[in-house]
């Protein structure tokens, strides 16, 4: 069996403007734009096979970091190699830091945005509606069987629980993967060892030393690179972290600038952990703004790049197969957990409730685009706030 992509290469040229585009006017977080990515290179450029596509989520839900940056880390690997992965990753990146570190800056100019409040209000809502809808179109994608399903629901389960996606999740249903679907307990194997070779990958991702430079750029650096190396699943859930370390450990910001970074990752394109730009802006102006980019995405890169050759190279390997089988279930499950504790904070009375249901309804009837659904949302919640002045705002 070959084990080149089935797909010919993409010209680095276009996985960079693709990249722009998608970081510039893609919202919703990290599901939603891994379900836009799996829209349009799937279903529209035909540059992914729906396998292609599955195995990615599957290996990046498993690894820490940002699960949207990963999954465009992988889609430019293994469609423009080495090189391809670094553009258009960093492509990915650059317009949601150039936007985020400019209204940082006009927020410690002006002393606070009061809109922000406003438009978080409306905004979050259609972000679950958002997370809602690509779950439903990755489950299709990728949910085969009653045992994927069943490991979806206990990852859900696990997720409420503890109040968090957490690593060993992943590496079990794994690991039930290769044990149910691999060659384990088959007649004939493939007598490979790579499963433990994918297994043993996450296990490595610590953050090696600490960064001794005595500044704050270098505090802010290891900081930023041990969340992006520390911390699992989507960007939404790095937020409990960041909480943690940022305000009750450092002390470098307050409760209510903590939320302002965290609505300004929700509110603007792409990923959601962008709120390490503006935190960055917050403790140390342009410079913090773009150690802390780099130190909470360089992880992903240095991790996708270790992980997709192997896959490239054994991914018909029966267990690495089951591995992604039910790393992808476990995914679903703590997507649709992270979902409802996100609700909790989202979602407080009744206008924000029919804002989800209404977004759900246009995105499943009519297709509307991301950007159009967010500024809608956004619009929504400029208007209304200043009428209910909703107490619970920032507060739950």
């Amino acid at each position: 069996m070959p084990s080149e992509p089935t797909k010919q290469r993409v010209p680095i040229r276009e996985l960079v403007r693709y990249y722009l585009r998608l970081g510039l006017l893609g919202f919703g977080g990290p599901v939603a734009l891994v379900g836009q990515m799996e829209r349009e290179m799937v279903g529209e450029k035909k540059w992914l096979t729906k396998e292609e596509m599955r195995e990615g989520i599957a290996v990046c839900q498993s690894l820490p970091g940002p699960l949207a940056i990963q999954v465009g880390i992988w889609i430019s690997y293994i469609r423009g190699g080495f090189w391809g992965a670094w553009a258009g990753g960093w492509a990915f990146i650059l317009p949601n830091f150039v936007i985020v570190a400019a209204l940082a800056a006009l927020y410690v100019h002006f002393g606070g945005l009061p809109w922000v409040t406003s438009i978080f209000y409306g905004v979050s809502p259609a972000v679950i509606a958002l997370i809602l809808h690509s779950c439903y179109r990755l489950a299709k994608l990728g949910m085969d069987d009653w045992l994927q399903w069943a490991l979806a629901a206990v990852a859900f389960a696990v997720t409420l629980a503890v109040r968090a996606e957490v690593a060993w999740i992943f590496l079990a249903a794994g690991a039930v993967g290769i044990l149910y679907y691999g060659s384990l307990f088959r007649t004939r194997s493939p007598a490979s060892t790579t499963s433990s070779l994918l297994l043993g990958v996450p296990l490595v991702a610590g953050v090696g030393g600490e960064v001794a430079l005595g500044t704050m750029l270098g505090k802010l650096f290891t900081f930023f690179l041990k969340a992006g190396s520390l911390t699992f699943g989507s960007g939404l859930v790095i937020v409990p972290f960041l909480e943690k370390g940022l305000v009750q450990q450092t002390g470098w910001l307050n409760e209510r600038e903590f939320l302002v970074a965290v609505a300004m990752g929700m509110m603007s394109p792409g990923p959601v952990v962008i709120t390490a730009t503006f935190v960055g802006y917050l403790v140390a102006g342009f410079w913090g703004a773009l150690v802390a980019t780099i130190g909470i995405f360089l992880p992903s890169f240095l991790l996708v790049l270790v992980v997709a050759p192997v896959l490239l190279r054994y991914r018909t390997n029966l267990n690495v197969q089951g591995f992604i089988n039910g790393a992808y279930g476990a995914a679903i499950g703590t997507i649709l957990g992270a979902c409802v504790l996100l609700g909790r904070i989202a979602i407080g009375d009744w206008l924000t409730a029919l804002v989800t249901l209404v977004s759900l309804v246009v995105l499943f009837r009519w297709k509307v685009s991301n950007p159009l659904l967010i500024a809608a949302a956004a619009m929504i919640g400029l208007i209304a706030f200043p009428l209910l002045q909703p107490p619970w705002v920032f507060v739950k």
